[in-house]
């Protein structure tokens, strides 16, 4: 059982790979806190690389941007993003996300329900 207050701080929450490949870090999530119905995560890209295109089954996703610039594809639709920017990510879309800066490209990830890799379906290879 957690205590009435919960904190967490980014540089004690180790990283662990996602199944699309991104390197994330669950800041508050049903593994570590009081939290039941959401997750809430960083995740990073390095520059020049991508998450594997991918959906999930029930997961609603919000990302937004802090640092860095990429290219997000939503369903086909290919729009540009940078810190600052939030997205919108409904059960069943198909989206994949590249960095497309020269610095790490680093976003909060909010899943409700909270992110859990059986609910994550990849769409293209390795």
């Amino acid at each position: 059982m957690y205590g009435s207050m919960d904190v967490k701080n980014l540089g004690n929450v180790a990283a662990f790979v996602t199944k699309d490949g991104s390197e994330i870090r669950e800041l508050l999530a049903h593994r570590n806190s009081a939290i039941r119905n959401q997750s809430l995560a960083e995740a990073r890209l390095a520059p020049g690389t991508s998450t594997q295109e991918h959906y999930h089954l029930k997961t609603e996703e919000i990302y937004y941007i802090t640092h860095g610039v990429g290219q997000i594809r939503i369903d086909g639709e290919i729009r540009d993003v940078r810190g600052g920017d939030a997205i919108a990510i409904l059960p069943g879309q198909k989206h994949k996300l590249w960095n497309t800066g020269s610095d790490i490209l680093r976003l909060l990830c909010c899943c409700a329900p909270g992110y859990e890799h059986e609910d994550t379906v990849i769409t293209e290879g390795a």
